[in-house]
């Protein structure tokens, strides 16, 4: 766990991530030497699971933070996640208050939450336990996703909610659950995300989202997003192998 990630994301900071799909250790050590604040660690849509996801954090070292988005919300994917040495969470699909408030609980120790207690990397398998223990609550950061016409609604109750650390949009599943996917100019979606914004800002919490490429991540942070998850490993592969490809096929007219 990187512990000056969540201090990082309270504070405001800008923080430029991108997507991990592929289950490679070498692509996240790749990926995570480039100067990237952060990595998100998709297991949501992806094949990779549980051992995938330490093989990414793994190599990533302590060069660069890595956040699991999980594949549901459900206790056993967040403390499997944290033991693994995620130094967050992003929880898909959060529409309420009440869930809110549940997985906060599950990404806390008690007395705070209910996180089970187990041994596993973050724990430096047993050496580093009880200095992982007495600082995980504090450290752990807590990113709730909203991309849905119900967490719209609910918006306004769900960032009150106490740990909550920032507001992660997803913004083709909120437009596809207006029914406009993929129109993110779209008034309906633009003033969706609007109200989100809103909210996170009058109660302090970050905004976080996903952009496609540099020129909308910079339209998001001039409108006061802070954590960034641009492209993926996956795309940042294929347009480079494409650009290459494309020009030498120019070149010799084939």
């Amino acid at each position: 766990m990187n512990s000056n990630f969540r201090t990082r994301l309270i504070n405001g900071d800008v923080l430029i991530g991108t997507l991990i799909t592929i289950p490679s250790g070498e692509i996240s050590e790749i990926i995570s030497a480039l100067g990237f604040d952060w990595l998100f660690v998709e297991t949501e849509h992806t094949a990779l699971n549980t051992q995938g996801a330490q093989l990414i954090l793994q190599a990533a070292g302590d060069r660069c933070p890595c956040v699991v988005r999980i594949p549901a919300n459900e206790q056993v994917w967040i403390k499997k996640s944290l033991d693994i040495g995620a130094a967050g969470i992003i929880a898909p699909q959060v529409n309420s208050a009440q869930e809110a408030e549940g997985i906060v609980r599950m990404c806390k120790y008690p007395p705070q939450g209910c996180r089970g207690v187990g041994v596993g990397r973050a724990h430096k398998y047993g050496l580093g336990f009880m200095e992982y223990m007495e600082k995980a609550n504090d450290e752990v950061a807590v990113i709730l996703q909203a991309e849905n016409a119900n967490a719209v609604k609910n918006i306004s109750e769900i960032v009150q909610v106490p740990g909550v650390d920032a507001v992660l949009i997803g913004p083709y599943d909120l437009s596809a659950s207006l029914g406009k996917m993929g129109q993110l100019a779209d008034a309906e979606v633009q003033d969706a995300m609007a109200a989100i914004v809103a909210s996170c800002k009058n109660a302090g919490v970050r905004l976080g989202i996903y952009a496609d490429t540099a020129e909308s991540a910079l339209t998001y942070i001039k409108q006061g997003f802070t954590l960034i998850a641009v492209s993926s490993d996956g795309l940042h592969m294929a347009q480079s192998a494409k650009l290459v490809l494309t020009a030498l096929k120019g070149a010799l007219d084939i």
